[in-house]
């Protein structure tokens, strides 16, 4: 998945890398170049200098091609108008800005960014969440938001089809409930297998959910 992030500080080094670290391709937007040297060095990503908050830099950087889109600066301002342009502009199906102030939160989400988000902590974990959404239905919140019931559908032409589950290293926290084949309701077991085109019922902790999508092996995009 390709994300832009627009500010190159704490918050905005910490969501590349650790996107990065999920599988994804983050390239970095900011304005000052040491900044940029250092995320370039440490995290051997691409890094433009530049103002994100112009046409001409968005452009450099492949807005056109992203799925995602982060302005993550200490400006609230500069993280709207970020957004604005990606979304308005370029359509990008995706915004997410960084809310410095707190008040400023349901203006954001007025003037169109899709997730303003005031805790700098959950940046990280909400992109995913976006991210795997393409790949990931959750149905419903179990406990205040600590799991989710989800719907996965398996592609038609899956890589791994014919797998049995007891051979899929699935994560301790995540258990597949039911899988619908052809109209027809599978309670599965260990020899189960996992067929091009299933319909599959689990739960799983929120943290869990990537490890999920990436045991399955199923890609963005996937035609079903």
């Amino acid at each position: 998945m390709n994300v832009i992030v627009v500010g190159a500080g704490k918050v905005g080094y910490y969501l590349a890398e650790t996107l990065m670290e999920h599988g994804h391709k983050p390239f970095v937007i900011e304005r000052n170049k040491e900044l940029c040297q250092k995320i370039a060095n440490n995290l051997d990503i691409p890094v433009l200098n530049g103002d994100g908050t112009t046409l001409e830099a968005l452009e450099a950087a492949g807005v056109e091609q992203c799925d995602a889109f982060v302005s993550a600066t200490g400006q609230d301002e500069a993280n709207l108008i970020a957004c604005q342009l990606a979304k308005q502009r370029y359509g990008v199906r995706r915004t997410v800005a960084r809310v410095n102030n707190p008040k400023n939160l349901k203006v954001m989400k007025k003037l169109g960014v899709d997730i303003p988000v005031s805790s700098t902590d959950n940046i990280a974990r909400l992109i995913e969440r976006e991210i795997d959404a393409a790949v990931i239905k959750q149905l419903l919140s179990i406990n205040r938001g600590e799991a989710t019931i989800s719907e996965v559908e398996i592609p038609r032409h899956y890589e791994k089809n014919g797998t049995s589950l007891s051979n899929l290293p699935l994560p301790d926290e995540c258990v597949i409930v039911s899988i619908t084949r052809d109209g027809n309701l599978i309670i599965p077991r260990g020899n189960t297998q996992i067929l091009s085109g299933d319909k599959i019922i689990v739960i799983c902790r929120n943290e869990y959910l990537h490890d999920l999508k990436r045991v399955l092996q199923i890609p963005e995009g996937s035609h079903r």
